[in-house]
């Protein structure tokens, strides 16, 4: 047996355990670590039982619930598969194929700006006079990877950016203050958005839900989330599994022109 191992069954056990791993990290992230040791401990004593002992009874047995059982994994981590095939998709070499692809949308390089001053500043101000009043603001923009399904479940608003605007949406008393406001090429895409809500147990407890939100919506995508703390009036941004806080004026710019850090 172990004579005839070769090459091509070293890049199989590694490509396995690859996707373990990957499979690992993201269960981990949402809490469900030991149902995967679970499934990993079933499968291990399937196969044991099934290929090496040769046992058909109970082996015909299990071929069975693993069957059943896979389609009912599906079922059950949908939202892990999901963020699996997002983390895959979102890795910067797949972001680099993405927007080679994709012509339409503004190349970029670590020199370059991905929004124009037009864009960026309205932005800063009203994040820094929200910050001076304490109102709390969760804003989005989208960077290669579309944000539609998010925008969808938001209120349309498809309008120039101004800091006026952006104001009035995150007043206290405005119907659209709950929820994200998202930016999606140059313009107010929609306010009153529903982000998914990250469990990562090592957010800073003095993070809020907007916060959560933040890096839910960040991790799964490429997009770069800023948000102003009601209860601080504290300028945060996320991007990928990262947060930057405390930021001045001069740092929010920097991070919208670049639109990641």
């Amino acid at each position: 047996m172990f004579l005839s191992f070769g090459l091509k069954d070293f890049i199989d056990i590694l490509s396995v355990a690859i996707i373990l791993y990957y499979c690992y990290k993201v269960m981990k992230r949402s809490r469900s670590v030991n149902i995967f040791y679970g499934v990993l401990i079933f499968v291990s004593f399937w196969i044991v039982v099934s290929k090496i002992m040769d046992m058909k009874l109970l082996g015909s047995i299990l071929n069975q619930l693993v069957n059943v059982g896979a389609i009912a994994l599906i079922i059950l981590f949908q939202e892990d598969i999901r963020h699996f095939f997002y983390d895959l998709g979102a890795h910067e070499k797949a972001s680099r194929l993405v927007k080679f692809f994709r012509s339409d949308r503004k190349k970029t390089s670590d020199d370059e700006y991905r929004y124009d001053r037009d864009v960026i500043f309205p932005i800063v101000m009203a994040c820094i006079n929200m910050s001076k009043q304490k109102v709390g603001a969760l804003i989005v923009l989208e960077n290669d990877i579309p944000l539609n399904d998010y925008i969808r479940s938001g209120e349309s608003v498809d309008a120039r950016i101004s800091q006026r605007l952006i104001e009035n949406i995150f007043f206290k008393n405005s119907p659209l203050h709950d929820g994200a406001m998202i930016v999606s090429e140059g313009k107010i895409a929609a306010a009153a958005c529903i982000l998914p809500i990250s469990h990562d147990l090592d957010i800073p407890k003095e993070f809020g839900l907007r916060h959560r939100a933040g890096k839910g919506v960040t991790a799964d995508t490429d997009a770069l989330a800023i948000i102003v703390s009601e209860e601080t009036g504290n300028i945060t941004a996320a991007y990928g599994d990262r947060f930057r806080s405390h930021l001045t004026a001069e740092e929010l710019e920097v991070i919208l022109m670049k639109g990641r850090f």
